[in-house]
């Protein structure tokens, strides 16, 4: 199938929200000194997202098993979440504004034809990340939900994604890596725990491990004196 075929076989969102679409990137029009720092940022940002979650393992290695089972839950959330965009992204097919809303004032370069809008995958990484965070620390979490909103409306501001693109990703990242960061929180923490105890140590926690007493170990006799 040829790219032609493949772009008029594909949904035409712009029916949605093409209005809201065209406000935003009138914007970036009117504001040309802000479209190179839009356009870094909505690929480089994605980056912070990274470093919050290396500060969540960092913490975490001063709490307990838990905390970094969430910490090192928190890359899987986001990966699944992100499978899960690019399964639907696939199915629903919607062709980007780029091809559907050619006169738009467009700041990104339009990719392949095959490369579908719904969801967009950069906001879902961004929701993601904010889910994947909110069981283990709450700051953190206050902070990847601000950059997240700069990452959402990047991607429509440089006229990758329409406004629907970025909400649909945060209503599909939020529950499901929410839900993956949940459940690999209750069936990951004894293997956390007991790799904590293993030459891995250094990496999974910090300070010294607490002997309990047994009957075979007596506590050490009171001094008489």
């Amino acid at each position: 199938m040829t790219a032609a075929a493949t772009a008029q076989l594909a949904f035409d969102g712009s029916g949605i929200d093409g209005s809201w679409f065209t406000s935003v990137t009138d914007l970036a029009r009117d504001t040309k000194w802000l479209n190179t720092p839009m356009e870094v940022w909505t690929n480089a940002g994605l980056g912070v997202f990274a470093i919050l979650m290396v500060m969540g393992w960092w913490t975490a290695r001063r709490r307990d098993a838990q905390a970094m089972t969430l910490a090192l839950a928190a890359p899987v959330a986001v990966l699944t979440a992100f499978a899960a965009a690019e399964v639907v992204k696939k199915l629903v097919a919607e062709v980007r504004p780029c091809r559907s809303m050619p006169h738009a004032y467009l700041v990104d370069t339009c990719p392949a034809p095959s490369d579908y809008a719904f969801p967009s995958g950069h906001a879902t990484v961004a929701a993601a990340s904010v889910a994947a965070l909110y069981l283990l620390d709450r700051r953190l979490t206050a902070v990847a939900a601000a950059f997240a909103v700069l990452e959402g409306f990047s991607r429509v501001y440089v006229g990758a994604h329409y406004p629907h693109d970025v909400l649909g990703s945060v209503a599909l990242a939020l529950p499901v890596a929410f839900l993956v960061s949940l459940a690999l929180r209750h069936w990951a923490t004894p293997l956390v725990a007991s790799l904590s105890r293993s030459a891995l140590r250094p990496l999974l926690a910090t300070g010294t491990v607490a002997v309990p007493q047994t009957a075979d170990r007596p506590a050490p006799a009171a001094d008489a004196r």
